[in-house]
């Protein structure tokens, strides 16, 4: 690709790929794994794989974009269209989750239903619960078959960030609503749009309708992160929260052994733990930690508690005992790749399916951190987990001058002090990414915490626990299957008001 100039915008053809899929669950900042990624492709879980084309513009202010549609319940040609946002990893179709259940379902304020009374997704048993909607994904700029260049060196990754990944949105949206114009044969027509995200995407959800509100009716932002944070020393201390006493001071004593043992036996201690290619030990650290966050960041917290507590009290040895945990579910449950932490896998510049990691850590380089350090005391994970392993980072994957402009960040969006309306704020109380989010209601954003043991990241739109082979709405499996739903009721309340607001003001 040739030298771009921003001072005028760059028009490039974008290739869509149009088809419809269930994909691995929303997660927030553990990539979805790629083993998981590959057993959905191979099952029949896409509906089309037809190729459309769309012109997206490279600088607002990326050739190969791809989207998705899922149109079987959409009401020609009046019904309203969610779009539901991908966030940082490929995006490989549109999730068998809570957004489609919704895409068919509207509560009426007097209109009162049990679960079991639908086949969600399929179709409605009343007349009175159809919203007919279609569901359209955009695949975020540079992830996936999204990348506008053939290589992510530093300097093509200037073009990636929250803010182009929002006009790429607002210019979609607009495309769509024109597309679909021309096929009824109407001028100027626009039906009802809803935003919806999970994590980061919920962010983006969030920070569309605070930026773009004429372009949609709200939004929804489940677990979404809209204050960016520097050192999150939050995101350890909630760990050791949704642990509870005894687990945490396992995971604490597991912690002081690893680090001590680092010393001495470095090297037999990484193959233990079956990851004897990081060689910087801040790499190892943080595989360690993030293999404990998973547990109770998707609702898996006994997968985790348990067998050490019981490793603890029969005397066994801790370590081991972890490393048990690390090898079976995390890197073989879960499926987390090992080389997702080394820093020279995210040195590469190649765009391929591991581009992933190399993309989202530029992000947290640049715009947000999320720097998950270690608390000064109590803490968890290991104190050498600090601001400078993540700064020396940035540094060595991306080169001299990259830091993240946190301050920038919240003074464009606003933070948790977000000045925008008609958005639906919810997260679960185990999730150590809600102290990022926006936890309380105020006029026209209502917050929910859905509380209970297993509720974790996304818990309103996906399973609970979620499911590493599969995505379902079901509530049934969380600790406390009511307070799920009692906010999901909600959720349509609002959804279903404000779409109905929209069309009455045309």
């Amino acid at each position: 690709m040739g030298t771009m100039r921003l001072s005028k915008p760059l028009v490039v053809s974008v290739s869509l790929l149009f088809f419809v899929a269930l994909s691995g669950f929303a997660h927030g900042f553990v990539m979805t794994p790629r083993s998981l990624l590959n057993r959905l492709s191979q099952s029949s879980y896409y509906l089309t794989t037809k190729e459309l084309w769309f012109d997206q513009t490279l600088d607002h202010y990326s050739p190969y974009q791809r989207y998705y549609e899922f149109i079987d319940y959409f009401q020609v040609p009046d019904g309203p269209i969610f779009l539901e946002i991908c966030g940082e990893s490929s995006c490989n179709g549109i999730s068998n989750d809570y957004l489609r259940l919704n895409s068919t379902i509207s509560l009426q304020t007097h209109f009162f239903y049990r679960e079991n009374e639908f086949d969600f997704g399929r179709k409605c048993l009343n007349n009175y619960c159809i919203f007919g909607a279609a569901v359209v994904t955009l695949e975020h700029r540079y992830y996936g078959k999204s990348s506008p260049f053939k290589s992510h060196t530093t300097e093509n990754l200037k073009y990636l960030s929250s803010k182009q990944a929002l006009f790429d949105l607002a210019v979609f949206r607009q495309w769509y609503q024109e597309s679909l114009n021309l096929k009824r044969n109407r001028t100027g027509a626009e039906n009802a749009w809803f935003v919806f995200g999970v994590s980061y995407s919920g962010a983006l959800s969030a920070w569309f309708r605070l930026k773009f509100p004429h372009l949609t009716c709200g939004s929804l932002a489940s677990s979404a992160v809209v204050l960016a944070v520097y050192n999150y020393t939050d995101y350890d201390k909630q760990v050791g929260e949704s642990a509870g006493p005894e687990c945490k001071a396992v995971l604490q004593e597991i912690t002081e052994l690893v680090d001590r043992s680092l010393e001495t036996n470095k090297k037999e201690l990484k193959k233990q733990f079956g990851a004897a290619e990081l060689d910087i030990d801040g790499d190892f650290f943080y595989f360690l930690a993030d293999a404990a966050v998973v547990a109770f960041q998707y609702g898996h917290p006994d997968a985790l508690c348990t067998p050490l507590v019981d490793a603890k009290k029969a005397g066994m040895d801790l370590v081991a005992a972890y490393a048990k945990y690390v090898k079976e579910y995390f890197v073989g449950t879960f499926g987390v790749s090992v080389e997702t932490y080394n820093q020279k896998h995210l040195k590469n510049t190649a765009v391929n399916e591991g581009s992933s990691d190399r993309l989202w850590w530029f992000q947290v380089c640049t715009e947000v951190a999320y720097f998950q350090v270690a608390p000064s005391n109590d803490t968890v994970r290991s104190s050498k987990i600090d601001t400078k392993y993540h700064l020396d980072l940035c540094k060595n994957v991306f080169g001299e001058g990259i830091y993240p402009e946190v301050d920038v960040t919240n003074i464009y969006y606003g933070g948790t002090n977000i000045a925008g309306s008609k958005i639906i704020f919810t997260n679960g109380s185990q999730d150590p990414w809600r102290h990022a989010s926006k936890q309380t209601s105020s006029p026209g954003m209502p917050s929910y915490i859905i509380t209970c043991h297993n509720c974790g990241h996304g818990i309103d739109m996906r399973e609970c626990p979620q499911s590493v082979s599969s995505i379902e709405d079901n509530a049934q499996s969380c600790s406390i299957p009511d307070a799920v739903n009692k906010v999901r009721h909600k959720m349509t309340e609002h959804i279903d008001l404000w779409l109905s607001e929209c069309k009455g003001s045309g």
